[in-house]
């Protein structure tokens, strides 16, 4: 199908997401420079930073930064251990408030996502005036800042958004693409990394502008097809959809340790961890799992897998982990003794209710699921520490 001649594309981007969001949850660390990431004094500061606040970005960290180098740079940070579940259901919160402007909602990431707001204008404001109404809703209904970009196309806003950070709000008018991108590095173009950008700087070119003035042939002679790619995205003409997402096919959840592990209950305890995350999500999703995979990485990086069926199909943390128990038990140890990785992954996925049918020896089959879903509302409230497996207690 044609993109419509005229769109109203906004690319919303969370500022800092993780760090903002334990920044909201501990006030007290307001104005100090917050990293998340592994802990730079364990491990022998193997890891990698998560999020960064703008004020240890001040100091030079960044994301996927190694956390040593962080370390150096910011010794007097807040070093936090990542949250997942706790930034997952605040994104679940950002996507429900997006979600109340269109249905054409397309997530990137877990802070960020596309929104086609063509056609609802009348309902929701111009694309300035909805930007505005988003970021004062993500602010007062959940306590974080967002950036926003405005244009016809994905390409457009997702750069726009990317220009006034944090609590950024950029429009690009109709008709401005080319005189909007001119001045921008070419690195701004998706596609463009260090090597392409240090072969177009070898001929001359640096910003957006000086591809704007080269020919498309120019272009496809230095690069093949991606060249007329380049020539197209640096005059604004982007024709992708907003895509809203399919159905997952799996949902899983792994873990790196900090240090390498030798202690088989350890490991074990870790996947009985995981097993509960991952039903967690599966009930979020109102989904079951036919088959489950275990993911197993030794400290020689060398990956194992193994997978099983699930009959009757579950979203209960006890079926997982009974089943990967059993193929931990399948898996070579390694004759080094150390575990690197390891992870749990859903498979096969049907809608709650679709097949299921109760075990033969499962007095309430309903039992079990109330109790998971009590569970689950604890967390949503208290975060993942507010009800904890008395066996995960006991996990180093």
């Amino acid at each position: 199908m044609p993109a419509p001649v005229s769109r109203t594309i906004l690319h919303v981007d969370m500022d800092a997401f993780y760090a903002a969001v334990e920044v909201r949850d501990r006030p007290e660390l307001r104005g100090r420079p917050v990293i998340v990431g592994a802990d730079p004094r364990q491990g022998r500061g193997r890891g990698v930073v998560a999020a960064a606040s703008y004020e240890a970005r001040a100091r030079g960290v960044r994301s996927a930064m190694p956390i040593s180098r962080a370390w150096r740079l910011c010794p007097h940070g807040v070093y936090l251990r990542p949250r997942f579940a706790r930034y997952e259901e605040v994104s679940r919160q950002v996507f429900e408030l997006l979600g109340r402007y269109t249905d054409r909602v397309e997530p990137i990431s877990i802070d960020e996502a596309f929104l086609d707001l063509t056609g609802c204008e009348r309902l929701v404001g111009a694309g300035s005036e909805a930007a505005r109404r988003i970021k004062g809703k993500i602010r007062r209904e959940l306590g974080l800042v967002a950036s926003v970009g405005v244009a016809l196309n994905k390409f457009l806003a997702k750069v726009a958004s990317a220009l006034e950070k944090p609590d950024g709000l950029t429009v690009v008018p109709p008709g401005a693409e080319a005189q909007f991108l001119a001045p921008l590095p070419v690195s701004r173009i998706w596609g463009v990394g260090p090597k392409t950008a240090a072969a177009l700087r070898s001929r001359g070119v640096r910003t957006i502008g000086d591809l704007q003035r080269l020919r498309p042939g120019d272009l496809e002679a230095w690069f093949g097809e991606a060249g007329r790619q380049l020539w197209r995205l640096a005059r604004g003409i982007d024709e992708r959809p907003v895509e809203p997402p399919a159905e997952p096919k799996s949902l899983g959840a792994e873990v790196t340790f900090a240090e390498d592990v030798s202690d088989w209950e350890t490991v074990r305890l870790t996947l009985l961890d995981l097993c509960d995350r991952v039903a967690a999500r599966l009930r979020r999703h109102g989904a079951l799992a036919r088959g489950v995979t275990l993911k197993f990485r030794d400290g020689q990086f060398r990956t194992s897998t193994r997978s099983a069926a699930l009959e009757p199909p579950t979203d209960l943390a006890e079926d997982l982990f009974a089943a990967v128990e059993l193929l931990l038990r399948r898996v070579p140890w390694p004759r080094e003794g150390r575990v690197r990785l390891v992870g749990v992954q859903a498979a096969r996925l049907v809608p709650t209710g679709a097949g299921w049918q109760p075990g033969l020896f499962d007095a309430d089959p309903d039992r079990r699921r109330r109790a998971a879903r009590a569970q689950d509302e604890v967390r949503r409230r208290f975060g993942r520490q507010g009800i904890v497996r008395a066996a995960l207690l006991r996990r180093r």
